[in-house]
């Protein structure tokens, strides 16, 4: 039986420590997810433009080892929902308010 590693048990109390609310903090790192998202699609993207042909015809698309090394290397990387939780979690991610006056 394989063991998946991807499920972690998380303290909610640990994740609404910062703002007192499971629910704003669980909404915090969501936003947090989609930038990291964001960020690594523009990343990945932007290297895989050098290998993007004009023609599109199957006789000419070759196999490129970098291409898919490339690829490869965006698959096996943490997701950005992990990410963003380590992020909050170890105190690098702020949860702010900018529609309330700071004291």
């Amino acid at each position: 039986m394989l063991k998946n590693t991807s499920i972690i048990t998380r303290d909610t109390r640990a994740i609404e420590k910062e703002t007192g609310n499971i629910y704003e903090s669980i909404s915090a790192i969501a936003k947090r997810a989609r930038q990291i998202s964001q960020h690594y699609k523009e990343e990945l993207n932007d290297k895989l433009k050098a290998f993007d042909t004009s023609l599109d015809t199957l006789d000419e698309i070759q196999e490129n080892k970098e291409q898919i090394e490339i690829s490869r290397h965006y698959e096996k990387m943490s997701k950005p929902t992990q990410m963003a939780i380590e992020e909050y979690l170890d105190g690098k991610l702020v949860v702010k308010y900018p529609d309330r006056e700071e004291n």
